[in-house]
Formats: structure tokens, C-alpha cells, sequence
């Protein structure tokens, strides 16, 4: 058996294979009404599409835990039981065909209130627009020179959001998730928390590296509570803002010294797997992307934590992943762009390695 076919438990559970699809905003879901939030017949196809391609998990989208988290007015939502009610569709499907449901928890702080990407590029939606709110932030700094400037975060909005993370989780298990991740990625708001090139505060919140991890682990020692000692919760991370991988930039950023630190903190309070990706938080920063540019920030922090680890980032290939699985440099791989273009990407796969992935029996003839 290959590496990229070979089954992964964490917890009491085990993902069939490795070949996982990373969360994908679909931008597709009802923007207000009691259907805001709500999984439709897009997200259904969508989704299933790549159960029945063999894919092992599948994440959905980045999902939020109040309204205001959203990037974009059409993005799903976790804050209520019409949305959990309508996710069970999809996850019961899912399981039906052999495949792991995850759900990312989000909250896209100051990169909030958005247009969909395929209009206007995603630009800023104004507090005053139709669908539009003012976001917030860890600080008054708004993301780039057209964004709302986001409303700072006090005591009282941060215990919110954290109890907004662990009821998100509740209801997550309710519709029939099986693994949790924390969206802690892409400069969003965890993410804005975390780094210093975003967060500015002076209090307990801020400054130091502890003070900026605070937040972070309050969410993560939130849910990780309610959710099942026997289920696996991830953590998805940009190991890096981009800023110490370019010398003449003097700009201070979160960075891969930080994200290993970060990742012991993580294990400790009962994070099972770190989704490893880059950047999303400076909007100028300069990235090297080539073929499986962000495995290294992975491989590392695989080899200094034992945390076991996703990669991701241009993995497009049979023996690309196989490769990368089978050197040890992490555990699964995430898919995005990929699988879009190919849901049957893990049949394919299986083909071009020698192995196999279990079809539906709908599929099967005599």
C-alpha cells in the first residue's frame, strides 16, 4: 500500500486515506434571512463530489461562529440550528460514501465584510452598503489602504468570541462533524491575534508572545472542552507572514520560529494535527510560490514537535504527495485548487500509484 493511500488515525478516529480537501469559501449561501449561513444544494454537490472521488476528508469551508465573522455576506455560518439541521444532509452523505465531514470554525476579523472573489475582485463591502457591517479586530488597523478600519476588540467582545467558538463546536458535532479545525490561518482573526504585524494592543492580548497567543488558546481550550475527547481537533496555522523569509523587509511579523513555539502550546492543550499553510495577513508581502512551496514549514514543524502535520500548497501530483508522505516531511496532504479541477483526483491517484480506492456501488457492474 502507498503512503497517500494508507489509513490515519487521531483519537478514536481513522481517515480511510490522506488525500483530504482543505476548506474552499464557495460564496454561495443565502447573505441574510433566516437562510444566511445555510448550506444549499451547491454546498451539497460540491461536497459530494469529492466523497465519491475517494477523497478521505473533507473540510468545509471556512465556516463562521457569529454573523459578523464572515468574509463575505454569502459564506456558511455555525451560529444556529437552522444551519445545523441543514448540515446533517451533508455529512450523513459524506459518511455514507466512506469519507471523514470536517468543519473549520472561523471568524474573519478585520478581512470581514467582503464581496464574493468572482465580483469586484472581493472588495470591501462599506458598513453602510447593503450586506455590509463594520468588522473587528485585535486592533484599529484596518487590512489594506480600501478596507473598513475594524472596530477594536474589549474584554467583553473576546469572552464573546470565545464562547461563540465553543457553542460553533457544539453545534458542529450536533450536524455530524467529525473533526473540528480552528481557522487560525490566512490573516483572519486568530491569525490577526497572533502576529505582531497586526496586533498592536497593550494589554494582556497583545505585545509579548504569550500576551499574543492568548486569545488563540482561550478559543483552542474552549472547544477542544466540548468537543469529544474520542474526535480530533485540528489547527490550521500560517507558519509565516513573509516578512523574515525577505531580508530587506524590517517589517515584524508572525514567523516559523513562533509557529513551532506555538505548535507545543497547541499539543499541550489537545490539538491533534497542525494544518500548515503561509501568509494571508500581509497583503504586500513577497511569497516564493513554486510546487509544494509550503511543505517545509510543515516538515519542520513535524520534526522539532512530533505534532503530526498537513501539508499543503500546490500539491498537484500522484508522486508528488506520495513522496512527500513517504519521507516523512507530514502525514496527509490538503488539496484545494486540485480537487476543484478534478473531484475524482484520489481515484486517479490510486491508478497512477498502484493502488485503490473503494468506488460506490452504484459504480460497480458485473
Amino acid at each position: 500500500m502507498s503512503s497517500l493511500f494508507s489509513p490515519l488515525s487521531l483519537r478514536s478516529l481513522t481517515v480511510p486515506n490522506r488525500v483530504w480537501m482543505a476548506a474552499m469559501c464557495q460564496y454561495s449561501a443565502a447573505p441574510d434571512g433566516d437562510a444566511a449561513g445555510v448550506p444549499t444544494d451547491w454546498h451539497f454537490a460540491h461536497l459530494a463530489a469529492r466523497a465519491t472521488g475517494g477523497t478521505g476528508l473533507i473540510i468545509t469551508e471556512a465556516t463562521a461562529v457569529v454573523p459578523e465573522g464572515r468574509i463575505s455576506p454569502y459564506d456558511l455560518g455555525i451560529w444556529n440550528d437552522t444551519q445545523v439541521a441543514a448540515f446533517r444532509r451533508v455529512t450523513d452523505f459524506l459518511k455514507s460514501q466512506g469519507s471523514v465531514p470536517g468543519i473549520q470554525l472561523a471568524h474573519a476579523g478585520r478581512k470581514a465584510s467582503t464581496e464574493r472573489t468572482w465580483v469586484d475582485r472581493g472588495r470591501p463591502i462599506a458598513p453602510d452598503e447593503p450586506h455590509g457591517w463594520t468588522p473587528v479586530g485585535p486592533s484599529a488597523i484596518p487590512f489594506s489602504a480600501d478596507s473598513t478600519t475594524p472596530e477594536e476588540l474589549d474584554q467583553e467582545g473576546i469572552d464573546a468570541l470565545v464562547r461563540a467558538f465553543a457553542d460553533g463546536a457544539r453545534r458542529a458535532l450536533d450536524a455530524g462533524f467529525e473533526v473540528a479545525e480552528i481557522h487560525g490561518a490566512h490573516g483572519y482573526l486568530i491569525h490577526q491575534f497572533l502576529s505582531p504585524y497586526s496586533n498592536h494592543r497593550t494589554d494582556g492580548y497583545g505585545g509579548s508572545f504569550e500576551g499574543r497567543t492568548r486569545f488563540p488558546l482561550e478559543v483552542v481550550d474552549a472547544v477542544r472542552a466540548v468537543w469529544p475527547d474520542e474526535l480530533p481537533l485540528f489547527f490550521r496555522v500560517s507558519a509565516t507572514d513573509w516578512l523574515t523569509e525577505n531580508p530587506e523587509d524590517d517589517r515584524e511579523g508572525w514567523t516559523l520560529d513562533d509557529t513551532v513555539r506555538f505548535t507545543k502550546e497547541l499539543q499541550a492543550r489537545g490539538v491533534d494535527l497542525l494544518d500548515v499553510s503561509t501568509g494571508g495577513n500581509v497583503p504586500d508581502a513577497r511569497i516564493d510560490v513554486h510546487p509544494g512551496y509550503q511543505v517545509p514549514f510543515a516538515e519542520r514543524v513535524r520534526r522539532e514537535t512530533d505534532m503530526p502535520v498537513a501539508a499543503v500548497g500546490l500539491i498537484t501530483e500522484p508522486e508528488q504527495a506520495e513522496q512527500i508522505l513517504a519521507s516523512g516531511r507530514a502525514d496527509a496532504v490538503l488539496l484545494g485548487r486540485e480537487l476543484l479541477r478534478d473531484p475524482f483526483w484520489a481515484r486517479h491517484a490510486a491508478v497512477a500509484l498502484g493502488d485503490e480506492v473503494p468506488s460506490p456501488v452504484q459504480y460497480h457492474r458485473a
